[in-house]
């Protein structure tokens, strides 16, 4: 099994701290070699500092068929690629989403687990006006989303302005354990308060990294579910792993997760995934989300 560090690190080990600055720097330094064409054709080359060979990264293919017949002002553009990862070569497809700017890299194939992941598209990207709310207040809503049903893996984005919380204008003073907070607190389906939501999640670990200048803050949590007859509340969960940014007075974040018992063998796979996140500059097709906030088409 290829794990990005020997173990699955506890609440208060730093672990996970080390594994994702190292996956948040890996990526900072192929950001600029990420080339994004129009027509959906999405290459990458990654170099190591130690030392390690220069690889040119091939295309190999579009993820999803109906790529194929996007035209060529597509807001979404999806491909391939092959990432080393622990000497195993993981399969990346590569989303942009040209209506919210950002990108993203989900896994494809995972050859040392044998899994082919099976992904779905359960929320196409959407203007953050007519996305699915997450809260009965709606400000935190899902502007797109991917299911693999098989390995019971969701990724999603979310876009919401910041909470109370947030108490300073200027974000660069913000820790990751209070983006965390004012994220996951505005996170939640039942009609009861902020901190009855954020009660709902343990953060395990926090904290941020300066990408092109920008803060993006990583953190890793829990989500408890409801127990039952024949399964302890303690081993319900699903473990998460994010990553928000900031722009227009927005919080941008993406999150990855499984089932607990699975992040042995998933959560690296979605820590890659996490690390690729990058808000990238808006094109013509790029919708604010404070424009035309009554608008729901």
């Amino acid at each position: 099994m290829a794990l990005l560090c020997p173990s699955l690190p506890s609440p208060n080990s730093r672990l996970f701290r080390c594994r994702s600055s190292n996956i948040s720097s890996k990526y900072h330094g192929a950001s600029k070699e990420l080339m994004i064409a129009r027509s959906g054709v999405s290459t990458r080359s990654i170099s190591s500092e130690k030392g390690l060979s220069r690889r040119d990264l091939v295309l190999i293919g579009l993820s999803s068929p109906l790529s194929m017949f996007l035209p060529l002002s597509s807001p979404v553009t999806h491909a391939e690629e092959d990432v080393k990862m622990s000497g195993e070569e993981l399969k990346m497809g590569t989303m942009v989403d040209d209506i919210n700017a950002y990108s993203y890299a989900y896994p494809l194939d995972y050859p040392s687990e044998k899994l082919v992941f099976k992904w779905v598209e359960s929320r196409k990207p959407e203007r953050y006006s007519s996305a699915a709310p997450l809260s009965p207040d709606a400000r935190l809503r899902i502007v797109s989303e991917r299911v693999d049903l098989t390995d019971n893996l969701v990724i999603s984005i979310s876009i919401g302005p910041p909470n109370s919380r947030l108490t300073s204008k200027e974000k660069k003073t913000w820790s990751a354990k209070e983006v965390a907070d004012s994220v996951l607190s505005d996170k939640s389906a039942l009609r009861v308060t902020s901190s009855q939501r954020l009660e709902e999640s343990s953060v395990l670990d926090a904290h941020a990294s300066d990408i092109d200048g920008e803060p993006y803050w990583y953190y890793e949590y829990l989500v408890r579910k409801s127990p039952t007859k024949i399964a302890e509340a303690s081993k319900l969960y699903r473990h998460y792993i994010s990553s928000t940014a900031e722009r227009d007075g927005y919080l941008y974040t993406i999150n990855a997760s499984t089932l607990g018992k699975q992040w042995d063998k998933m959560g690296p796979v979605l820590e890659r995934a996490v690390g690729s996140f990058r808000l990238l500059p808006p094109t013509d097709s790029y919708v604010p989300p404070y424009k035309d906030p009554w608008r729901f088409w």
